[in-house]
């Protein structure tokens, strides 16, 4: 018998799982820079345009801009800088945990601007997750890092952004992307420029988080997310507040604060148990 290539929707869902764990170096290299936050945004982004760019032109991909793709560009802009300056304030379990309530921040701006009626699940999962992020404060006023928290916490508002506008008229996500890069590499750009060590585990560290986690990372998630549905994806992409943080234990020998850990706990319970009831109830 015939052995069948993979499906496009198989397909699609290894890319957001590649992508997951691409994204899950960030916090890793981010901590063995010693740059601050905005500059290794900066230098990570000019690698990922290379990346982007070469996609772009790879696939003959017309690269357009409107209100609604800037819109979208700013939401990446804001995920990029966020991301790596709460890194540098935070522990990286507390700033990757803290964007994973994304989900929870798609719910509740649906309500706000598109009117949304919640269900019953949409309001447990809110709270429960709130109940988690309470303990990653708690636990900063013991150990520092408040304003670290709250940048993670502004980084999972601004990535439930790129999530919603992916979905909008004349959205065009690799578009969003690209001028995201883009804007992140001028924001940090004036610190980037008063760095003045430039070692090989900086380079290095500076090469794969443009090239991989942030370029091609973004890249296998747009092109995974053209078949893999919200739900699957948000499932898939759990493994990086799980791997994040395993990391940087790991290698940078970086402690969770017992508080925070139990807050993570419920907090990524919370969101995969939402998007796997979700899912049971939209099949049905």
């Amino acid at each position: 018998m015939q052995r069948q290539g993979m499906t496009k929707k198989q397909v699609g869902t290894l890319c957001v799982f590649i992508a997951a764990v691409l994204y899950s170096l960030g916090g890793l290299c981010i901590k063995v820079i010693p740059w601050n936050g905005l500059s290794i945004n900066s230098a990570r982004n000019i690698v990922a345009l290379v990346v982007v760019g070469g996609y772009l032109i790879l696939t003959h991909h017309k690269l357009r801009l409107n209100r609604w793709i800037l819109l979208g560009a700013i939401c990446v802009c804001g995920t990029n800088v966020l991301f790596s300056v709460a890194n540098k304030l935070t522990t990286a379990a507390n700033t990757i945990v803290l964007q994973f309530t994304a989900p929870i921040f798609v719910i509740l701006l649906g309500i706000v601007f598109w009117k949304r009626r919640p269900q019953k699940l949409d309001m447990i999962a809110c709270a429960l997750v709130l109940f988690g992020v309470v303990f990653f404060f708690v636990d900063s006023l013991e150990s520092g890092g408040m304003l670290g928290n709250v940048l993670a916490l502004l980084s999972g508002l601004s990535y439930a952004g790129v999530f919603l506008l992916n979905d909008l008229p004349d959205a065009d996500p690799i578009s969003s992307v690209f001028w995201g890069d883009l804007i992140s590499v001028f924001v940090g750009l004036p610190l980037l420029l008063q760095q003045t060590v430039f070692s090989p585990v900086i380079l290095v560290s500076i090469v794969v988080l443009g090239a991989f986690q942030v370029g091609l990372a973004y890249v296998l998630m747009c092109i995974g997310l053209k078949t893999t549905p919200p739900v699957t994806a948000s499932l898939i992409s759990g493994i990086e507040p799980v791997l994040n943080p395993l990391l940087v234990a790991a290698f940078y020998r970086e402690a969770v604060g017992p508080i925070a850990l139990v807050g993570a706990v419920i907090v990524i319970v919370s969101v995969v148990g939402y998007n796997v009831l979700r899912g049971r109830t939209s099949v049905k």
